[in-house]
């Protein structure tokens, strides 16, 4: 059998660190939210024994340090499965190390594809379970629309859907390591705390206006981001209701009520950004979009 799934990106409408925890990870407060940037993962059966990855791009690993393959390997773990092979092929659309969560969302599609291949009808509860194990953001990633995420991202809680908008991304030619990012955090600490609550408010509320002015992510407070500035005066000056930037960055998003507005932004940030995306919000992680029987 083959199964292909579309794997959707993830933006931060906010992002709270709360502490570092005795394990290692940091205790968090986000409101993720998916959108339709997406990569399409395949998966399929095989002879070999073996977990295969292909990809159309080179610079990204194609074995066991790609969360993809380590979702696989855990759900065969976790489900008593043995001498099985799959291929994975990764179509990548999602800007990797870009604070929009690329590679959970291959991890969280394998993970989808094997449920349905093997037939293991999974609840959320023990996708996500599963999902945590491979990484933070691999839950939302298999669950995705409007969630408040704490612990270390994988404690769910749903929210209300974000409203009807149209969304530019725009990421500048370079990368964030997230251990990187966490590290000057703890290094340097936060200067202010952003409004959970006024933010529980305006998403619970619907009123994007007030979700926009909301945004908040502490990753900004102490990390530098060349171009970032240039990105949001662009981003606003064509009308964008809020802007932020997402995960550990280095990806900037603007939320627009018009899309001429949004497509007006995105072609004035072409020289400031490498990957450019005008989107909108889904309200799903994964998508299931063949099976080959």
């Amino acid at each position: 059998m083959k199964v292909k799934v579309n794997a959707y990106a993830k933006i931060n409408l906010m992002l709270d660190i709360i502490n570092k925890r005795t394990d290692g990870y940091h205790d968090l407060f986000m409101i993720m939210q998916s959108v339709d940037v997406y990569d399409v993962v395949t998966v399929s059966q095989s002879d070999s024994k073996t977990i295969s990855i292909t990809s159309n791009l080179t610079d990204i690993p194609l074995d066991s340090e790609n969360i993809a393959w380590k979702a696989a390997y855990a759900f065969f773990k976790s489900q008593g499965i043995v001498d099985c092979g799959v291929e994975i092929n990764l179509e990548k659309r999602i800007p990797h190390a870009a604070g929009l969560a690329g590679g959970s969302a291959d991890g969280a599609a394998v993970i989808t594809a094997l449920d349905k291949i093997f037939n293991t009808r999974l609840s959320e509860k023990e996708l996500c379970k599963l999902g945590a194990q491979i990484g933070a953001d691999v839950p939302f990633c298999l669950t995705g629309g409007t969630l408040l995420a704490q612990g270390k991202g994988d404690v769910l809680s749903k929210v209300k859907q974000l409203p009807n908008c149209f969304i530019v991304l725009a990421k500048p030619d370079f990368g964030v390591s997230t251990a990187f990012a966490y590290s000057q955090f703890d290094k340097y600490g936060k200067n202010h705390t952003p409004d959970k609550f006024g933010m529980l408010c305006a998403v619970q509320s619907r009123n994007i206006d007030e979700i926009c002015s909301k945004m908040e992510n502490v990753f900004e407070q102490f990390e530098e981001i060349p171009g970032k500035i240039e990105i949001k005066e662009i981003l606003k000056k064509n009308n964008a209701r809020g802007v932020c930037m997402s995960g550990s960055g280095p990806t900037v998003f603007g939320i627009f009520e018009k899309k001429d507005d949004a497509v007006s932004a995105s072609k004035e940030l072409k020289d400031l950004a490498a990957d450019i995306a005008v989107c909108k919000p889904v309200k799903q992680g994964c998508k299931i979009i063949e099976i080959i029987e």
